[in-house]
This record gives C-alpha cells, structure tokens and sequence, in this order.
C-alpha cells in the first residue's frame, strides 16, 4: 500500500478503553439473529439450525463469545442496511458487497485495507455499495477503531477571525490530528484530505495519509452559469461511514466501514450549503445577481436548486453515480412494497427520508413510516 504511517507520541485523546472482563454475548441474541436468517434462506446449504444453534451455544460458554462464518456475516451485514432506518436507498440492500477482514489486526494493514475498499467500491465511478468488516470486540480484547466519521472527509481550519477555512464539520477532528502529528499542506485549500486514524491497540492511535489515487473527486460545474466553475469546489465519490459500529447477533464490530452512492441533494443542499458546513449559499445568490435583502425574494432557495444541480450535473458529466431525490424516492416506495410483502416492517426516520429540496414534490412526502426501534438488530449503531 501507498499510505504513510505516523507513530503518535502525544497523549490520545478520545480512545477505547480495553474491554477485558466484559460480559459475554447474549446467546439469546445469537439464536434471534440465527433463526432469523434461516428463517429467510440465508443459511449456507446444508446447515441445519439446531446444529448451529448447539456450537454457537457451546462457543459462547467456553469463550464468551462466538464467530459467525462468512455467510452470517454477510447477511447481517445486509440486513444491518436494510434497517438503517435513515437511508433512503435500501432499495439495493441485498446486492450489498460484504469483505470479510477480521484477521487483519495491524493498523497499517487495517489503513491499507480502507485504501482498498475506497478502489473497489469507486470503480472509475460506477460506485459499489461496501462493506469492509475487521475484527470484533471479545471479552479479551477490543476491535480495532477508525476514529474518522467517514474515510473521506475535508479538514476545517480555524482562523483567527473565527471563521473556518474548509469543512467546519472537521475543525474539531482537525485539530486532533494535527496535535497527533499530521501536516497539513503547505498551501492550505478548502478541500484538503483528512488522514485516517485508527487504533488497533488501546492508547495508540496511528495516522494514515489516504494516498490521492484512491480518491476519485468530482470538480464542480453548472450546465448554464459559467462562472460557476470559477469557484473551485469539488467533492469526493464515494460516502464510506467509517465511525458506526456494527451489531450482529450479539457480536460488535467496531471498525466496519461502508458506502453506497450519494444523492444529490446531501451534497448540495447539506455538506455545501449548511451555515455550520460550507454555507455557499449567499456567494451563489450574489453571483446569480439575486436580492438577498430580503427572505421573501427565496433567494435562498433559488440559490439551493442551482446549487444542487451544478453537483448533480457534475457527477453526470464525470460518470460518478449519484442519485437524485425524485428518483430514489420512488425507489425507496419499492423498497417498502417489497418489506411489506415479505411480512416485515420497514422502519424509516421522516426527517432523513424526505430530501431536503422540494420534499413536497417528492414520492415519500405525504405519508407515514413505521417508527425507528432502536433495538432492531442486525444493525449500524450510532457513534460512541
């Protein structure tokens, strides 16, 4: 691999604590997530349950935890998407590249093996949902951390004036790793690479540049306002959450990152118009020459659809899946049509669901969901 590592010698800062002596899996858990996947076919051919059910009891009580085989892997990673009950796209769940690296246990190879996922599932553009899973906490030992939010992220750099230079979502990570010893570049811009932190080993974090070929940017143009170019802005492919444990029948995985494609309007209505992220807003009303003294001219708006189309047209024009909000509403409907006739429910948050442009117009506007349990596993956990 091409990354480079920095051993950190200053003092961590928020790291995992060894988790020695904890409780052992919940075997009722196990057997929940068991039943349900052959309750669904999944089980490899020619398993039976009880068998299955008799070792992983067996496994537990003399170790205190258990270790699924490939294809239980798979499929509660799957599942795991198909609960996330803010993803909009779970249309695809089942088509849901699963790499199993629970032997890697170095951080360099742990860094390495990120690298490969962000070349696998970009594919020159025509991005491949992925999921890397390394290995798990046991009563023993930790997993190993990724302590990024997302493999790809932009630094933020705090000015004396208080403003941000860059993505002020990162200031804080930021600073972090600059105390641990990273570099920034020379010549600071507003869409510098973050380097991958991971701990493997409890209290030492080490720091990972994310070589440039493996991560495919899009520069930003409009198909109508030519200066739109101008500005410089561009954003990365590929959206692989990196922070979000993953629980399958009892069993953590810390470290599990995944992706699948971006809709339009994150970026363009979020990560680059949010007053606490990139807030372009106000720049694209004045060089479209609007009147932002006042809300009721919807300067805000006006400027939001344009902004969004710029990044949509862009990742068209460069060949990078991106979905758009109509589109992948309609899809999400499907999805839920095929939930209900398979006799499952289909949690969805309301608030993530609907786009955050022109939600009214969209399929999943003007109807209700099944409320999220935060209790339904498989699944990604939040943070922390």
């Amino acid at each position: 691999m091409t990354t480079t590592s920095e051993r950190v010698t200053t003092a961590p800062v928020l790291y995992h604590q060894r988790v020695s002596g904890e409780q052992s899996v919940n075997s009722a858990k196990a057997e929940e997530f068991l039943n349900l996947m052959f309750e669904e076919g999944a089980a490899e051919q020619g398993t039976w349950l009880e068998t299955r059910l008799a070792e992983v009891r067996a496994e537990i009580a003399e170790t205190g935890t258990y270790r699924h085989t490939p294809a239980e892997l798979a499929f509660g990673a799957r599942v795991a998407w198909r609960n996330s009950a803010r993803c909009i796209g779970r249309l695809y769940w089942n088509s849901l590249r699963v790499r199993d690296r629970r032997r890697v246990t170095d951080p360099a190879d742990i860094a390495g093996e990120c690298v490969a996922h962000l070349r696998q599932a970009t594919r020159s553009g025509r991005i491949r949902p992925t999921v890397t899973v390394f290995a798990p906490d046991t009563p023993e030992r930790p997993g190993p951390r990724i302590h990024n939010e997302q493999l790809i992220r932009y630094a933020g750099y705090r000015l004396e004036d208080g403003s941000v230079l860059g993505d002020p979502r990162c200031a804080g990570f930021t600073e972090q790793v600059r105390r641990l010893g990273w570099r920034p570049p020379e010549r600071r811009g507003s869409f510098d690479l973050l380097p991958l932190l991971v701990e493997s080993d409890p209290g030492d974090p080490r720091l990972y540049t994310l070589p440039a070929d493996a991560v495919l940017e899009v520069p930003l143009s409009h198909p109508d306002h030519r200066w739109f170019a101008g500005l410089g802005l561009r954003w990365h492919a590929v959206p692989a959450i990196s922070n979000m444990p993953l629980e399958i029948g009892g069993v953590t995985y810390p470290a599990a990152p995944f992706n699948g494609w971006y809709l339009g309007t994150e970026v363009g209505a979020r990560n680059l118009a949010d007053e606490d992220r990139y807030d372009l807003l106000p720049a694209i009303a004045e060089l479209m020459g609007l009147d932002t003294g006042s809300e009721r001219t919807l300067w805000r708006d006006r400027a939001l659809v344009e902004l969004t189309l710029a990044v949509q047209h862009s990742f068209d024009a460069a060949g990078v899946t991106m979905a758009d909000h109509h589109t992948e509403s309609r899809r999400f409907l499907t999805h839920l049509e095929k939930e209900e006739r398979a006799g499952r429910r289909c949690p969805a948050d309301w608030s993530w669901i609907v786009p955050p442009v022109s939600g009214g117009q969209t399929a999943v506007f003007r109807r209700y969901y099944d409320e999220p349990d935060p209790a339904t596993r498989p699944a990604f956990l939040p943070p922390g």
